[in-house]
């Protein structure tokens, strides 16, 4: 018998002054039985750092065609395409493809800087295509804070994200890679 997705539930609280955004979101996340608790927290804190309306999340792991968040316009083409992770080169031409703009979430204490030296050159392939690299520290400390039901306030100001529950709080400044 295959295992099923757990579901989490988040209130999420946003005040992004670097955009002007602010805005409460009732979020529905189903973490995929292979997936961490530390990557569902990262989809999550990419959800944050760019919500906006008709941001949502996709099926994610469970299907190839598909990003971890993607907001799509009203002619139902893709206007942002969200991956979490490391994704393959091929992934990144196939994202830059279909969305005007591609944004990648890498964390991951070793495998982050091997993954992205390995990428070498490729990714200048692709104009429009930003990637981040999560601080281990924080992203590990974001892991700590999953739970079932989640109420959460996110903090942006010039590049520093803090996300914080009732009893912690962690500071994320995304170093900038692309």
């Amino acid at each position: 018998m295959a295992l099923k997705a757990t579901i989490f539930k988040a209130r999420v609280q946003i005040a992004d002054m670097d955009r002007d955004y602010y805005g409460e979101h009732q979020l529905t996340l189903a973490r995929h039985p292979s997936e961490t608790d530390e990557r569902m927290m990262v989809r999550l804190l990419a959800f944050a750092h760019n919500a906006a309306e008709g941001l949502e999340f996709t099926r994610g792991l469970s299907s190839d065609d598909e990003a971890d968040l993607w907001q799509m316009n009203l002619s139902g083409e893709i206007d942002l395409w969200i991956e979490v992770g490391l994704p393959t080169e091929e992934r990144l031409r196939k994202a830059s493809n279909r969305a005007s703009r591609v944004l990648v979430y890498s964390y991951g204490r070793r495998t982050a800087p091997i993954w992205w030296q390995k990428l070498g050159d490729a990714p200048a392939r692709f104009g429009n295509l930003r990637v981040y690299r999560m601080p281990a520290d924080a992203t590990e400390q974001l892991a700590d804070m999953a739970e079932r039901n989640m109420d959460l306030n996110v903090t942006i100001q010039d590049g520093h994200i803090w996300l914080s529950s009732t009893e912690q709080s962690v500071e994320i400044v995304p170093e900038v890679l692309k």
